[in-house]
């Protein structure tokens, strides 16, 4: 479980208890800034002082147990800083979140989700510069790393991915070999027939929709406490939104995208339609 989604719903549990961090902080005897940084995540959560807090927050106790378990799993290494040399700080967060939720909604514009990308995709994806650097040792780094995030899928109980992606990925091409997008078409075909992931095209047709400034994803948490947190990209790092009211307006954009796109089937039949024109 991420850090931040942990210290977001600390500070709601400190907010609901009508204490302010100046308080909870008198409470563990240290400075406020603590107690600031154990909310947004910028240091790890200290078990103790977490179990403190909980207890003064009035948290019943099966829930706090929960909670604890939560933030000692969050403080374990991740697999992914074997990445540390190539993946940027705020991914890390982003791949902690990814393996964390139980439904991952995401809106793509450009190109096919990294959770879907063939290895000759995502490659092609890396020598055309997106990352910044095209050294061949840094592009099979990301490659390495993009294909090691999509075991998550293969687990015994994946998370649902719910895909809703442009037109556009489909049209734009990544490499001037035409056997890379037949085979990026051929596995989300394979990916749309299973049961957990689910994928819609945004059709030209369709003319304009709400979720055209940049791509963006929403994770759910199966622990109902947990807040919704959504992520965007930009060229040099990205966001992490939590509020209600910024997480309720993607989610409402995500449900406008969704009633308008291609549906799950007409999809698939766009995808054999364009692996056949190929």
């Amino acid at each position: 479980m991420g850090q931040v989604v942990l210290g977001k719903r600390l500070q709601e549990l400190r907010e609901a208890a009508g204490l302010t961090r100046d308080e909870a902080a008198r409470i563990l005897r240290v400075a406020s800034a603590t107690v600031r940084r154990m909310e947004m995540a910028d240091v790890a959560l200290k078990i103790p002082y977490v179990q403190v807090l909980l207890e003064t927050y009035g948290v019943p106790e099966e829930e706090a147990a929960a909670f604890v378990r939560l933030a000692e799993e969050a403080n374990q290494p991740g697999w992914w800083q074997r990445f540390h040399d190539v993946l940027p700080d705020w991914f890390s967060m982003y791949v902690s979140l990814e393996g964390a939720a139980r439904i991952i909604r995401s809106y793509e514009p450009h190109f096919v989700p990294g959770l879907l990308q063939t290895e000759e995709y995502a490659r092609a994806v890396m020598e055309a510069g997106t990352i910044g650097q095209t050294s061949p040792h840094t592009v099979e780094r990301h490659v390495s790393l993009r294909l090691e995030r999509q075991r998550l899928l293969e687990r015994d109980d994946p998370p649902h991915l719910w895909v809703i992606m442009d037109e556009t990925v489909l049209r734009r091409p990544v490499s001037i070999h035409g056997e890379v997008m037949r085979h990026q078409l051929d596995k989300l075909l394979e990916f749309a027939a299973r049961d957990r992931v689910t994928l819609q095209i945004a059709e030209f047709s369709a003319g304009p929709h709400p979720g055209t400034y940049a791509p963006f994803t929403l994770f759910r948490f199966a622990e109902p406490e947990l807040p919704d947190m959504v992520f965007t990209e930009y060229l040099t790092g990205a966001l992490y939104l939590d509020s209600r009211r910024e997480v309720a307006a993607h989610l409402e954009v995500l449900d406008h995208m969704t009633a308008r796109a291609a549906s799950a089937q007409r999809t698939q039949s766009l995808l054999r339609e364009f692996r056949e024109a190929l």
